[in-house]
C-alpha cells in the first residue's frame, strides 16, 4: 500500500500541492510566487483556490478587474477578520505565522461602516495638515544627509544605507518623533511584518515607541501629525491613536523602502529607462509609477472576507471565505497589460495602493519620497552604476512582498554637500534630467561601505513652518511646485 504520507521526489510536480490538490502559497516550490501566480491563472482564471501556511484555505484574487470590484463593494466584502469562518472554527490557530496580518485590531483598516468613518475621518484629517511643500524640502535636506555618510568612499549599499533609511527619517518627522530616527527603529519596522522570530520584540519597541509619543503630544500637542490624529473630533483614544501610528508608520516605511530601492535597481539595470530617463523623455515620477505596476512595493493584501455568499471571477465564494487582495498578479492580469514591456506612463490605475474605502490615503507622501529622494541622489551621483553582475542581486520574499537585500554600487568620490542648501532645481517640477547613469569615465574600485552608526542618527533640521494655509491650497501649490 502507499504511504500517504511520504514525501515526493524532488522535481515531482506533486511539491507545493496540498490537500484537496490546491497549491501552496509557502514552502519551497512557492519561492518564485510570480510563477505559482501564473500557473494559478492558466488552471483557474481569474479567482483560485490556494493554501496558506499551515494549508488553511483562501482564495487568491488574481484578476484586475477583480481586485478592483472585490475592494470597492464593502456590501460583499469588509477587512473585518473576526467573520473569517477559519478563524472562528480554529482552523487558524493563534500561533499561525501569519496572524500579524490576520489578528483584528481597533484601526480603520478593520473597520466597517460608522467606526470606519469616524477612524478613518482622522487619519485623513490629520493627512491634510502635511505641510507637502515643506515635507518635499525635508525629503532633500534628508537625502543629502544620508548621502554626506558614503559619498567619500566612492561605493555603497543603496538599500542598507540608503532605502531603508530615507523613509524612516521622513515619516519620523512627519509623526513628531524626529529624534527617536535610529538604527533600531529602521531594523524593527524591517522585521515586525515578516513573521520572525523577533517579531514580537520588534513589535512590542515599536509599540513602546509610539505609545510614548501618543502621551506626549496629549499632554504637549504640536504642529504634527500625531498632534493632529489626536484633537480630531473622533476623540481616538490612546490605544486606537498607538495602533493608528504603528500602521502608518510601518506600512509607509516598508512600501516606501521597497519602492525606491525598486527604482534605483530598474534605472541602474534596464537600458530603457537609463536612456529615457537620460534624454528626458521621463521623469522620476513616471519612473517610480512603472515601478508601481512592475514591482509594487506590497504583492497582496490580506485578507478580505465574504459577508455573505456571492460570486467572483465565475467562482461561487461561500460567506465567511477569506480572500487575497493579488496586488502583484493583478498588475500584469493579460487583459489589462497583453505586452508587458510597454510602457504604462500616465496610467496610475495599477493596485499598488490598493482601492475602495480601504485605499492608502497617504499614498502621496509615500510617492513624494520616492520622487525626491531618488532625484536628488541621482543628482548628487551622476555616474553611479552597479558595482557587481545584475544576476548576482538577492531578494528576500514572501507572500507579502518582494524586496531586494542589497544593492551595491559605485561612483567617483564625492564631497559633502551642506544639507542646508537649497536644490538646484524645483523639487516638485518635472524637468529634462542631466543625469549620465554608467558614465564611460574610468571608475575607482568599489571600497566596502562605511559600517552602519550604532548611535541615534539626528535627521537634519526642518525648515521653519510657512503660515499655515487650507489643505485644498497647499495641496495645489505642492501640486504646481509652488
Amino acid at each position: 500500500m502507499d504511504d500517504p504520507t511520504a514525501t515526493p521526489p524532488p522535481g515531482c510536480p506533486a511539491h507545493g500541492i496540498g490537500p484537496g490538490g490546491l497549491r501552496r502559497l509557502y514552502g519551497p516550490e512557492a519561492e518564485d510566487l510570480a510563477a505559482v501566480y501564473e500557473k494559478l491563472r492558466a488552471e483557474h482564471g481569474p479567482v483560485a483556490p490556494v493554501l496558506l501556511h499551515d494549508d488553511v484555505p483562501i482564495w487568491l484574487v488574481l484578476g484586475h478587474a477583480e481586485n478592483l470590484h472585490m475592494v470597492r463593494s464593502p456590501s460583499q466584502f469588509c477587512r473585518d477578520t473576526r467573520q473569517w469562518s477559519a478563524l472562528q472554527d480554529g482552523t487558524v490557530k493563534p500561533e499561525h505565522p501569519m496572524m500579524p496580518h490576520f489578528a483584528w485590531q481597533p484601526i480603520c483598516v478593520h473597520a466597517e461602516g460608522d467606526e470606519h468613518l469616524r477612524l478613518r475621518g482622522a487619519v485623513t484629517g490629520a493627512i491634510s495638515t502635511i505641510d507637502h511643500r515643506g515635507i518635499r524640502r525635508y525629503i532633500n535636506r534628508a537625502t543629502q544627509h544620508l548621502v554626506n555618510q558614503f559619498c567619500e568612499e566612492g561605493g555603497a549599499d543603496l538599500v542598507s544605507q540608503f532605502a531603508e533609511h530615507l523613509p524612516m527619517m521622513v515619516m519620523c518627522e512627519i509623526l513628531g518623533m524626529p529624534d527617536e530616527y535610529n538604527d533600531q527603529i529602521v531594523q524593527a519596522a524591517r522585521d515586525m511584518p515578516k513573521g520572525s522570530e523577533t517579531a514580537i520584540a520588534s513589535n512590542a519597541y515599536l509599540m513602546d515607541v509610539l505609545m510614548r509619543l501618543t502621551a506626549r503630544r496629549r499632554a504637549e500637542p504640536a504642529d504634527d501629525f500625531t498632534s493632529h490624529l489626536i484633537s480630531h473630533p473622533a476623540r481616538l483614544t490612546d490605544d486606537e491613536v498607538g495602533q493608528h501610528l504603528r500602521i502608518i508608520l510601518v506600512a509607509a516605511y516598508e512600501a516606501t523602502a521597497n519602492l525606491i530601492a525598486n527604482v534605483l535597481r530598474v534605472v541602474l539595470t534596464d537600458p530603457r529607462f537609463r536612456a529615457q530617463l537620460k534624454g528626458g523623455q521621463m521623469t522620476v515620477p513616471e519612473a517610480v509609477e512603472q515601478s508601481l505596476w512592475d514591482e509594487p512595493p506590497f504583492s497582496t493584501v490580506l485578507p478580505y472576507v465574504a459577508k455573505h455568499d456571492t460570486e467572483l471571477g465565475g467562482e461561487h465564494i461561500s460567506k465567511g471565505d477569506a480572500l487575497i487582495m493579488g496586488i502583484a498578479p493583478g498588475n500584469v492580469d493579460p487583459r489589462v497589460r497583453p505586452d508587458l514591456s510597454a510602457h504604462m506612463q500616465g496610467n496610475r490605475s495599477h493596485l499598488a495602493f490598493g482601492g475602495g474605502p480601504h485605499e492608502c490615503p497617504g499614498q502621496d507622501i509615500g510617492r513624494a519620497i520616492a520622487d525626491v529622494g531618488v532625484d536628488a541622489l541621482l543628482t548628487r551621483l551622476p555616474d553611479v552604476q552597479l558595482a557587481v553582475p545584475e544576476d548576482e542581486l538577492r531578494w528576500w520574499s514572501s507572500i507579502s512582498n518582494r524586496h531586494l537585500v542589497e544593492l551595491p554600487v559605485k561612483f567617483a568620490p564625492k564631497p559633502q554637500q551642506d544639507v542646508m542648501a537649497r536644490p538646484a532645481h524645483p523639487l516638485a517640477s518635472p524637468r529634462v534630467s542631466t543625469w549620465q547613469i554608467g558614465a564611460s569615465e574610468p571608475q575607482p574600485r568599489m571600497q566596502a561601505p562605511a559600517p552602519a552608526p550604532t548611535a541615534p542618527v539626528a535627521p537634519p533640521a526642518p525648515p521653519a513652518p510657512a503660515g499655515r494655509q487650507g489643505p485644498l491650497r497647499r495641496f495645489l501649490r505642492w501640486w504646481r511646485g509652488e
